[in-house]
């Protein structure tokens, strides 16, 4: 694309420094091409004309009126000031109120004009009215009517003081396309526009701003989608045929003295068949010599960790070491502890690693590592500091891969001068669209059975009016010796939002099952690490009865004796997160329950979740239908950080044909044109670069 989207975004007429500085902090825009790609998050149909007598309630989100004001009313002074203007279209009344601005907005209006009307539809005493609507001239309304469709741009309360509200931001692409038009290149060979009959750029990035109906809007929407999925592909595909390209692969070509002690005499139960068969894979690719980079996907309970401990001693039986890396200093030590149990006597000698380290415990360990006298590290995200050095390490396994970064899974591949084999695993089922987007690069392995004895855990949902059974069936489950689980979604009461805080919940709960009978602990992540361990402690030998906790406890809790898994607010949690919560019970012999409480009023989307869950166990089927639910828009956030790029128009929970299609056609064009060095492929080459993972290391999503 031509240099002058490359400008800053300070010289393009109406906007300058200051306003180029809020740009630049609000919503990230600094060049022309930021602009450029700053899309519409919503379309309005501007041609349709209401009356008022058709408006009976407040379900549409916008109407567009023609009338004619009849009188003003002049209410208040100040904060409190209040101005109305009453209108008519012959066929019913409505008012329009405004609380700001009042004094520019009686200039622009007169008794007997007829006007434009703009806005959402509310009903104060069964009387329509539009607050802070738009109001134009039917005169002036009438040739911006005809353009159709109307974008409407996110903006920030900053930017609309600085007026670039919609209409500002609307009014600087008109700017902008006036500026840019003309440099404006294709990206896509015209055979790739022609297979999958592609609308030129320069008409898509016109129809996305500006689009004359939805036909041509549809249009717009799937192209630059098909471009913004193609670059991605590109360069997922490019990293992986980069990768297995190599022959820098650590080769473990031997099956040694403590996989096989391990196997033959330490497995706590038999594995199962999709196990073996992992192990397998993982197996198979360590003797290629090429550098293993493997997803291992399994639900709650599948026995990854097993997997991995047995991948780790083929690491170290062929004379390297290996690590761990989990998102939490919980889990870190869980799996700690279930590595050196499952371990006992054996020879291999396992160190931990977290950031609350004493210094002198972590000098100690960092000198052992660094001589090989540890075997296996496991750690948090310490792990990935400069001043942490292996003498050989040939194994990489990340645990709660969703919770880290592309670029701080690669920080350990730094560790040696060849990159050690890396074995990333997650116990929240991914879908395939989004598979293909997040680990595109990745081979993936699933774990799809639970080892045998496991019984699926009973799911139902209650209403708060129903809470003295919940309590009731809880005090039954503790009777048979039985340990429960109430998670809360905040730790102090929000005024925003109105759902169980865990402070409030103890006190109820230590009232209702009070000392000496029952102990209550609780634990959340603002507690010191000290005090955490000692709670969980109390919990995991079987002193405590009830842990009250935040989702701290999503991951690295294995308490086989517990079996009820009480959520509160359970409407406040996605999907994913209530199956990995469902997870932490259903760990023993025994039936276990999980209970979902919520308020009586819920949305339809939080019904649909709630349904899900007491429906299904499948994880897979439940993260499918969470994408579908919420669309991409966690992804993108630090609920998903595994995207190292930000998607400007395509959706992965609604857009899989599309992604599909991408990726049929990269791989096809880099089979032909590994280098997109071809002189078509040239705008492909650069599509593939602005999709490339930033090497940005962002820490913020680490809890």
């Amino acid at each position: 694309m031509d240099g002058i989207l490359n400008n800053d975004i300070k010289f393009l007429s109406g906007v300058g420094g200051q306003r180029a500085e809020l740009l630049g902090k609000e919503l990230g825009i600094r060049t022309l091409g930021d602009l450029l790609y700053y899309f519409p998050f919503r379309y309005i149909d501007r041609t349709r004309i209401y009356r008022i007598a058709e408006i009976r309630d407040d379900s549409l989100s916008y109407i567009q009126l023609k009338a004619r004001i009849t009188g003003f009313s002049h209410v208040g002074t100040g904060r409190k000031a209040r101005f109305s203007a009453f209108v008519s279209d012959g066929s019913g009344t409505a008012e329009l109120v405004w609380f700001q601005g009042i004094k520019w907005i009686e200039k622009r209006l007169e008794v007997g004009r007829e006007y434009i009307i703009f806005g959402r539809p509310a009903f104060f005493r069964n009387e329509l009215s539009l607050v802070h609507p738009e109001v134009e001239l039917l005169s002036t309304a009438a040739a911006r009517m005809q353009t159709g469709v109307q974008g409407v741009y996110y903006t920030t309360e900053k930017l609309s003081t600085a007026q670039l509200g919609t209409k500002g931001i609307y009014k600087l692409v008109c700017n902008l396309w006036q500026a840019v038009e003309k440099h404006i290149r294709e990206t896509l060979p015209e055979t790739v526009l022609r297979e999958h009959d592609l609308m030129p750029l320069r008409d898509a990035l016109y129809n996305i701003h500006f689009p004359a109906n939805q036909q041509l809007l549809r249009r717009a929407e799937f192209r630059l989608k098909f471009e913004e999925l193609l670059g991605i592909q590109l360069g997922i595909l490019s990293r992986r045929t980069d990768r297995v390209g190599r022959n820098d692969g650590f080769l473990f070509s031997r099956v040694g003295e403590r996989f096989n002690e391990f196997y033959s005499s330490r497995l706590p139960f038999p594995l199962t068949g999709a196990q073996k068969r992992v192990i397998r894979e993982i197996r198979n690719d360590t003797v290629t010599g090429h550098q293993m980079n493997r997803l291992l996907q399994g639900d709650v309970g599948s026995g990854k960790t097993l997997v991995a401990l047995m991948c780790m001693l083929l690491a170290v039986d062929n004379g390297f070491q290996a690590c761990m890396m989990a998102p939490t200093e919980i889990l870190a030590r869980q799996h700690y502890a279930t590595l050196t149990r499952m371990l006992g006597d054996m020879e291999v000698r396992v160190g931990i690693l977290t950031g609350s380290a004493k210094s002198r415990e972590r000098r100690l360990t960092l000198e052992a590592l660094e001589a090989g006298e540890i075997d296996l590290l496991v750690g948090t995200h310490a792990l990935i500091e400069d001043r942490v050095r292996f003498s050989n390490l040939g194994l990489v396994v990340i645990d709660e891969q969703h919770r880290f970064g592309v670029e701080q899974r690669a920080r350990l591949w730094t560790k040696n001068e060849r990159p050690p084999h890396v074995l990333v695993m997650t116990a929240t089922p991914i879908p395939r669209t989004l598979a293909m987007t997040l680990y595109g690069d990745l081979d993936v392995s699933v774990i799809d059975e639970l080892p045998p004895g496991r019984k699926p855990v009973k799911t139902q949902h209650y209403y708060d009016s129903h809470r003295l059974n919940v309590w009731a069936f809880m005090k039954r489950e503790i009777a048979k010796g039985r340990q429960v689980y109430v998670v809360y979604p905040l730790i102090k009461e929000s005024e925003k939002m109105d759902y169980k805080d865990l402070y409030d919940g103890y006190e109820s709960i230590t009232r209702d099952f009070p000392l000496p009978e029952y102990l209550t602990v609780a634990v959340h992540g603002k507690m010191s690490p000290e005090d955490k361990e000692a709670t969980m402690q109390l919990f995991k030998q079987g002193t405590a009865h009830i842990m009250v906790a935040t989702s701290v406890i999503e991951v690295g809790v294995d308490v086989p004796n517990a079996t009820v898994m009480v959520i509160e607010s359970a409407e406040r949690f996605g999907l994913s997160q209530l199956h990995q919560l469902r997870g932490r019970v259903g760990r023993g012999g025994e039936q276990s329950y999980c209970i979902l409480m919520s308020g009586e009023k819920l949305s339809r989307e939080a019904r649909a979740r709630l349904d899900a869950m007491c429906e299904t166990n499948d994880g897979f089927r439940l993260a499918e239908l969470d994408l579908k639910l919420r669309g991409s828009g966690d992804i993108n956030g630090t609920q998903q950080s595994g995207l190292a790029f930000e998607l400007k128009i395509a959706n992965l929970g609604k857009d899989g044909q599309i992604i599909e299609m991408a990726r049929r056609t990269a791989q096809r064009i880099l089979d032909a044109d590994p280098g997109l060095t071809q002189p078509q492929n040239r705008g492909l080459d650069e599509l593939k670069k602005r999709y490339s993972p930033s090497h940005e290391i962002d820490f913020s999503m680490i809890s």
